[in-house]
């Protein structure tokens, strides 16, 4: 009676509401809510919490992989994680000359003396000496193509992928030398045969980015890392240290023809001149050249005051004699590279030509004429090798002034040379024994080898 002023649909509506409240107040909802919280609180009297771990100070840093820190392995390394409290550092070269002792000491060291003592012979009396400078171009192609790989010429040399690799200039065996990125230098006496007649040292904690055999001394096989740069003296069976720096090392070059100063690149741009003859391992001389990255130097064969350097844009050369600590200006300098430069070298007799490897997938090779770069060509090549493989690195032929010798990415896995027209030569390929890319490749001075290393740290000798 109290409602007879709503209308028939709020009459119902409250009926509505009415019945609803009757119906839960009989299903006693809150008793039934009381109850479940008393099991639950018996329950979880009975359950003992977890102690959280108080958080660390320093907590330690998870490792990461490369591909994951977007570092190529090619170049920079990964920095380095600061170590948890009390950690012990792993142990890595140590510091001042090394004994030629092979990596795993349980080896025959018969094999070992046997391959040092080859090494050892075949340097004692030589002379290069270039013929094939000025053989016809045909003749030339003939001696390309009678080079062939097979099985036996196919040996896993260093555990890693191949960053670096020198050929001695013996004319009578087959001796080579390659660096990995882990810091091993595996020596090869190929002539041994492929289940024999290799060995591998670990003289270096980082890659080896270069590696060159002295050509004053044979015998002395000069090798550079990310921090150090060492010499192997097989007479004395050592590692002896040139150069130790907190800087990271990228490539050296020779400045002069007995092999007692060096140019060394950095990663970080600079480049340092290096004395053999004076005590310690501090460089005579350290320069800003103005480079963001210093990826090569290359020495000029005739005129050794000019060094060629290479960086990301950059390709310049410079006059050892008026360097200084910064404020350096190029004798010249290389245009028209839009990305970074992998390699950039002087042909090797009379340094008038200049070959580079750029990441906008041209090679390019120009006329070095003091002050300019006439452009003699810019072949289109795949030069997109990924986070993976070491970058490819265009050499010249020792034995010609006008052909080099560069990686490829084609299908069937191949090495190719060129002329210094861009054409290309010849392609060295061999289904069955060849299957991955050869990034690093070395070709001997004076006989018609050529030894190619894949990302497995294997070798392949043409």
């Amino acid at each position: 009676d109290g409602y007879s002023q709503l209308s028939a649909y709020e009459r119902k509506r409250l009926k509505n509401i009415t019945e609803n409240a009757k119906f839960f107040a009989a299903l006693k909802l809150h008793e039934v809510s009381a109850r479940l919280n008393q099991i639950a609180t018996k329950r979880q009297s009975h359950v003992t919490k977890r102690a959280k771990p108080k958080k660390a100070e320093e907590e330690t840093v998870r490792r990461r992989s490369m591909r994951l820190q977007r570092v190529e392995p090619s170049q920079i390394p990964p920095p380095e994680m600061p170590a948890p409290p009390g950690a012990e550092e792993q142990p890595g070269v140590p510091a001042g000359p090394l004994p030629m002792v092979p990596e795993d000491q349980m080896e025959n060291t018969e094999l070992t003396e046997g391959l040092l003592t080859t090494w050892m012979r075949i340097s004692e009396v030589l002379l290069v000496t270039i013929t094939d400078i000025f053989l016809m171009l045909s003749r030339y192609q003939d001696s390309l193509s009678s080079m062939v790989l097979s099985e036996e010429n196919v040996r896993k040399v260093v555990k890693y992928r191949v960053c670096s690799m020198a050929i001695h200039p013996s004319e009578s065996i087959i001796f080579v030398a390659a660096g990995d990125k882990s810091g091993q230098i595996g020596l090869w006496n190929v002539n041994c045969g492929s289940e024999e007649g290799a060995c591998v040292f670990i003289p270096h904690s980082d890659p080896v980015n270069c590696m060159h055999f002295s050509p004053f001394n044979p015998a002395h096989l000069v090798s550079l890392s990310n921090g150090t740069l060492r010499c192997g003296d097989v007479t004395r069976a050592v590692f002896d240290e040139i150069c130790r720096s907190e800087e990271s090392f990228s490539s050296f070059d020779f400045l002069e023809d007995n092999a007692s100063t060096a140019i060394v690149g950095h990663w970080d741009g600079d480049v340092t001149v290096v004395d053999r003859r004076t005590p310690g391992t501090s460089p005579e001389l350290s320069v800003d050249i103005g480079f963001k990255r210093t990826r090569t130097v290359h020495v000029h064969p005739v005129n050794k005051q000019y060094f060629l350097a290479a960086g990301l844009v950059d390709v310049c050369v410079y006059d050892v004699r008026y360097l200084k600590s910064n404020g350096n200006k190029p004798v010249s300098s290389l245009k028209g590279h839009t990305k970074s430069v992998a390699s950039a070298y002087f042909s090797p007799v009379t340094g008038s030509r200049v070959v580079t490897v750029c990441a906008d997938d041209k090679l390019r090779g120009m006329f070095y004429l003091s002050l300019f770069f006439p452009c003699l060509f810019s072949q289109r090549h795949n030069n997109n090798t990924g986070r993976w493989l070491t970058r490819f690195r265009a050499i010249w032929d020792p034995k010609r002034e006008d052909c080099f010798v560069v990686g490829s990415m084609e299908r069937p896995r191949q090495i190719e040379v060129f002329q210094d027209t861009g054409k290309l030569l010849h392609s060295f390929c061999n289904i069955d024994c060849l299957a991955s890319v050869c990034s690093i490749n070395v070709v001997h001075p004076t006989k018609n080898i050529l030894v190619g290393g894949n990302s497995s740290g294997r070798l392949h000798v043409f």
